[in-house]
Protein backbone atom coordinates (compact mmCIF):
# COMPACT_ATOMS: atom_id res chain seq x y z
CA UNK A 1 0.00 0.00 0.00
CA UNK A 2 1.15 3.52 -0.76
CA UNK A 3 1.15 5.97 2.13
CA UNK A 4 -1.78 7.90 0.68
CA UNK A 5 -3.81 4.66 0.77
CA UNK A 6 -2.76 4.12 4.38
CA UNK A 7 -3.88 7.65 5.21
CA UNK A 8 -7.22 7.17 3.44
CA UNK A 9 -7.85 4.05 5.52
CA UNK A 10 -7.07 5.98 8.73
CA UNK A 11 -9.20 8.92 7.61
CA UNK A 12 -12.11 6.56 6.91
CA UNK A 13 -11.77 4.91 10.30
CA UNK A 14 -11.70 8.27 12.12
CA UNK A 15 -14.86 9.36 10.30
CA UNK A 16 -16.57 6.06 11.13
CA UNK A 17 -15.68 6.37 14.83
CA UNK A 18 -17.16 9.87 14.98
CA UNK A 19 -20.53 8.66 13.73
CA UNK A 20 -21.11 7.48 17.31
CA UNK A 21 -18.20 9.21 19.11
CA UNK A 22 -18.39 6.47 21.74
CA UNK A 23 -15.25 5.08 23.40
CA UNK A 24 -17.09 1.83 24.13
CA UNK A 25 -18.40 1.27 20.61
CA UNK A 26 -17.14 -1.85 18.82
CA UNK A 27 -14.27 -1.44 16.38
CA UNK A 28 -16.50 -2.23 13.39
CA UNK A 29 -13.58 -3.40 11.30
CA UNK A 30 -14.82 -3.74 7.69
CA UNK A 31 -11.82 -5.75 6.52
CA UNK A 32 -11.39 -9.50 6.42
CA UNK A 33 -9.88 -10.90 9.61
CA UNK A 34 -6.09 -11.39 9.65
CA UNK A 35 -5.48 -9.08 6.70
CA UNK A 36 -3.02 -6.19 6.75
CA UNK A 37 -5.89 -3.75 6.20
CA UNK A 38 -7.75 -5.16 9.22
CA UNK A 39 -4.61 -4.66 11.31
CA UNK A 40 -4.29 -1.05 10.14
CA UNK A 41 -7.97 -0.35 10.87
CA UNK A 42 -7.66 -1.77 14.39
CA UNK A 43 -4.52 0.31 14.98
CA UNK A 44 -6.32 3.47 13.89
CA UNK A 45 -9.36 2.58 16.02
CA UNK A 46 -7.17 2.12 19.11
CA UNK A 47 -5.56 5.51 18.44
CA UNK A 48 -8.94 7.18 18.03
CA UNK A 49 -10.42 5.69 21.20
CA UNK A 50 -7.28 6.58 23.14
CA UNK A 51 -7.42 10.16 21.85
CA UNK A 52 -10.89 10.48 23.35
CA UNK A 53 -9.99 8.67 26.58
CA UNK A 54 -7.23 11.21 27.11
CA UNK A 55 -9.72 14.04 26.52
CA UNK A 56 -11.97 12.61 29.25
CA UNK A 57 -9.19 12.65 31.86
CA UNK A 58 -8.08 16.27 31.18
CA UNK A 59 -10.77 18.42 32.89
CA UNK A 60 -9.73 19.75 36.31
CA UNK A 61 -13.04 18.67 37.85
CA UNK A 62 -12.93 15.03 36.68
CA UNK A 63 -13.78 12.60 39.46
CA UNK A 64 -10.47 11.15 40.78
CA UNK A 65 -11.78 7.58 40.87
CA UNK A 66 -13.01 7.88 37.30
CA UNK A 67 -9.72 9.50 36.27
CA UNK A 68 -7.79 6.56 37.72
CA UNK A 69 -10.01 4.11 35.83
CA UNK A 70 -9.34 6.09 32.65
CA UNK A 71 -5.60 6.10 33.35
CA UNK A 72 -5.59 2.33 33.72
CA UNK A 73 -7.53 1.98 30.47
CA UNK A 74 -5.11 4.35 28.71
CA UNK A 75 -2.17 2.25 29.94
CA UNK A 76 -3.77 -0.92 28.54
CA UNK A 77 -4.53 0.91 25.32
CA UNK A 78 -0.91 2.07 25.01
CA UNK A 79 0.29 -1.50 25.37
CA UNK A 80 -2.23 -2.71 22.79
CA UNK A 81 -1.19 0.11 20.43
CA UNK A 82 2.48 -0.86 20.77
CA UNK A 83 1.64 -4.50 20.08
CA UNK A 84 -0.25 -3.53 16.93
CA UNK A 85 2.63 -1.35 15.70
CA UNK A 86 4.98 -4.28 16.17
CA UNK A 87 2.61 -6.51 14.18
CA UNK A 88 2.67 -3.95 11.36
CA UNK A 89 6.46 -4.08 11.43
CA UNK A 90 6.30 -7.88 11.36
CA UNK A 91 4.33 -7.53 8.13
CA UNK A 92 7.01 -5.34 6.57
CA UNK A 93 9.82 -7.51 7.90
CA UNK A 94 8.26 -10.52 6.18
CA UNK A 95 7.56 -8.52 3.02
CA UNK A 96 11.21 -7.50 2.66
CA UNK A 97 12.81 -10.65 4.08
CA UNK A 98 13.96 -11.73 0.60
CA UNK A 99 15.73 -8.42 -0.11
CA UNK A 100 19.52 -8.49 0.11
CA UNK A 101 20.77 -5.15 1.44
CA UNK A 102 23.22 -3.28 -0.74
CA UNK A 103 26.77 -2.94 0.67
CA UNK A 104 26.16 0.74 1.41
CA UNK A 105 22.60 0.27 2.73
CA UNK A 106 21.73 2.51 5.65
CA UNK A 107 19.64 1.91 8.75
CA UNK A 108 16.63 4.15 9.21
CA UNK A 109 15.97 5.88 12.53
CA UNK A 110 12.47 4.41 12.74
CA UNK A 111 10.71 1.41 11.32
CA UNK A 112 7.90 1.68 8.77
CA UNK A 113 5.28 0.94 11.42
CA UNK A 114 6.37 3.76 13.73
CA UNK A 115 6.19 6.18 10.78
CA UNK A 116 2.75 4.76 9.97
CA UNK A 117 1.82 5.23 13.65
CA UNK A 118 2.57 8.95 13.24
CA UNK A 119 0.41 9.01 10.10
CA UNK A 120 -2.51 7.50 12.04
CA UNK A 121 -2.20 10.16 14.75
CA UNK A 122 -1.91 12.83 12.07
CA UNK A 123 -5.27 11.72 10.63
CA UNK A 124 -6.82 12.38 14.05
CA UNK A 125 -5.19 15.80 14.38
CA UNK A 126 -6.34 16.84 10.92
CA UNK A 127 -9.90 15.64 11.59
CA UNK A 128 -10.14 17.67 14.80
CA UNK A 129 -8.42 20.78 13.44
CA UNK A 130 -10.79 20.78 10.47
CA UNK A 131 -13.64 21.05 12.98
CA UNK A 132 -11.88 23.74 14.99
CA UNK A 133 -11.09 25.78 11.88
CA UNK A 134 -14.86 26.13 11.32
CA UNK A 135 -15.81 26.77 14.97
CA UNK A 136 -15.79 29.88 17.13
CA UNK A 137 -14.85 33.42 16.28
CA UNK A 138 -12.74 34.55 13.35
CA UNK A 139 -9.53 34.74 15.41
CA UNK A 140 -9.96 31.14 16.66
CA UNK A 141 -10.73 29.96 13.14
CA UNK A 142 -7.68 31.72 11.68
CA UNK A 143 -5.33 30.24 14.31
CA UNK A 144 -6.74 26.77 13.79
CA UNK A 145 -6.59 27.09 10.00
CA UNK A 146 -2.90 28.02 10.23
CA UNK A 147 -2.27 24.92 12.35
CA UNK A 148 -4.34 22.83 9.97
CA UNK A 149 -2.27 24.10 7.03
CA UNK A 150 0.88 22.96 8.86
CA UNK A 151 -0.66 19.55 9.54
CA UNK A 152 -1.57 19.17 5.88
CA UNK A 153 2.02 19.95 4.92
CA UNK A 154 3.19 17.39 7.49
CA UNK A 155 0.86 14.85 5.87
CA UNK A 156 2.36 15.53 2.44
CA UNK A 157 5.89 15.23 3.82
CA UNK A 158 5.19 12.14 5.92
CA UNK A 159 3.41 10.24 3.15
CA UNK A 160 6.33 11.00 0.83
CA UNK A 161 8.87 9.92 3.47
CA UNK A 162 6.99 6.65 4.14
CA UNK A 163 6.84 5.86 0.42
CA UNK A 164 10.54 6.62 0.07
CA UNK A 165 11.38 4.41 3.05
CA UNK A 166 9.34 1.49 1.69
CA UNK A 167 10.89 1.93 -1.77
CA UNK A 168 14.38 1.97 -0.23
CA UNK A 169 13.65 -1.16 1.81
CA UNK A 170 12.31 -2.97 -1.25
CA UNK A 171 15.42 -2.01 -3.24
CA UNK A 172 17.89 -2.86 -0.46
CA UNK A 173 19.03 0.75 -0.04
CA UNK A 174 17.97 0.66 3.62
CA UNK A 175 18.11 -2.08 6.23
CA UNK A 176 15.11 -2.82 8.40
CA UNK A 177 15.85 -3.83 11.97
CA UNK A 178 13.26 -4.49 14.63
CA UNK A 179 13.88 -3.27 18.13
CA UNK A 180 10.85 -4.07 20.25
CA UNK A 181 9.61 -1.36 22.59
CA UNK A 182 10.11 -3.49 25.70
CA UNK A 183 7.64 -1.53 27.80
CA UNK A 184 8.10 -2.02 31.52
CA UNK A 185 5.20 -0.15 33.08
CA UNK A 186 2.58 -2.87 32.54
CA UNK A 187 4.82 -5.84 33.32
CA UNK A 188 4.58 -7.03 36.95
CA UNK A 189 7.94 -8.79 36.61
CA UNK A 190 9.78 -5.62 35.49
CA UNK A 191 8.07 -2.63 37.13
CA UNK A 192 9.28 -2.15 40.75
CA UNK A 193 5.98 -0.49 41.68
CA UNK A 194 4.25 -3.74 40.79
CA UNK A 195 6.68 -6.46 41.84
CA UNK A 196 7.50 -4.94 45.25
CA UNK A 197 3.90 -5.35 46.41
Amino acid sequence: MKATELYQLFEHQVAEYHKTDNIDAPCGNPYKENTFEALLWEKSWVDTVQWHLEDLVRPDDVDPVYALQLKRRIDRSNQHRTNLVEQIDDHYMALYSHVAPMPDARINTETPAWAIDRLSILALKIYHFQIEARRGDADHQAKCQAKLDTLLQQRADLTLAIDQLLDDLAAGRRIMKLYRQMKMYNDPSLNPSLYKK
